[in-house]
């Protein structure tokens, strides 16, 4: 397996891990936690569309990323 697929593979598995955490109530998807998972699954899955050069992915998951790097910082600011 190629670098970026691991790469990718990390991130859609942060995705999940981030997703299910959020869905079984161990975290919040107001909490720092739950945003740096995405912001970090989303920045793995953007590699991997560069790599690729899967446009559609790359928008989807930059976009994605963005939104969770601003949440984080959000709340870091008002704690």
């Amino acid at each position: 397996m190629k670098l970026h697929e691991l790469i990718g593979w990390f991130g859609a598995i942060t995705f999940i891990v981030a997703y299910f955490l959020l869905s079984i109530k161990v975290i919040r998807g107001t909490g720092i936690l739950y945003h740096v998972l995405n912001a970090v699954g989303g920045l793995c899955l953007v590699i991997n569309a560069v790599y690729l050069r899967d446009n559609p992915t790359f928008v989807v998951n930059l976009v994605w990323m963005l939104i969770a790097i601003v949440a984080t910082v959000r709340n870091v600011r008002s704690e």
